[in-house]
């Protein structure tokens, strides 16, 4: 009888266990099938915020007439005072340029005049990448337009001061001087 007793209490306990387990592996199912029914609409929801601030660039853009070029990115410029030299920065060069940063809505958020040029290594992260991005577009003593959006730029959180999330940038640059290590 006790044997009877004690093969009764493993099988109770063993049913426990499986039932359990059986149970975690319709937990996981259903966490899967969750962040499957979540992807699709952020996925939505994302595009729509892209698709939003692209025609905010482009009416932009057309309010002011300008004649930009568009990268792969979507970085947005115009280099409007071009030189003739062959200094361009490349990834590692130190660059210096002036520049104003604005709001799509015409806010000026910093300015080399305020602040100070900035002197940055391209390919270090230092700055935001669609300005990154431009900069490698330009020659020494050259001054262009860049409208970067904001994947390209603060993203999400803004940069906690003066640039508020989901901002779009508009950045009116120099670049005053390049230097390129040689590694």
């Amino acid at each position: 009888m006790f044997n009877n007793f004690k093969t009764s209490i493993f099988l109770f306990f063993c049913s426990i266990i499986f039932v359990s387990c059986n149970n975690n592996t319709q937990y996981e199912n259903t966490n899967d099938q969750n962040k499957i029914n979540l992807k699709q609409p952020l996925e939505q929801a994302n595009k729509h915020l892209l698709k939003t601030e692209e025609t905010e660039i482009d009416d932009y853009i057309n309010r002011y007439g300008w004649n930009m070029q568009t990268t792969n990115t979507g970085l947005r410029y115009m280099i409007y005072k071009k030189v003739d030299n062959n200094i361009s920065p490349e990834k590692g060069s130190i660059v210096k340029i002036n520049y104003t940063v604005s709001l799509i809505n015409g806010i000026t958020c910093y300015t080399s005049d305020s602040t100070g040029p900035k002197i940055f290594e391209i390919g270090k992260g230092q700055v935001e990448s669609g300005l990154e991005e431009g900069i490698l577009l330009l020659k020494k003593e050259e001054k262009a337009k860049f409208i970067i959006p904001s994947h390209l730029a603060f993203g999400l959180a803004g940069d906690l001061n003066k640039i508020p999330k989901k901002a779009t940038l508009i950045y009116d640059v120099e670049l005053i001087d390049v230097k390129n290590i040689i590694h």
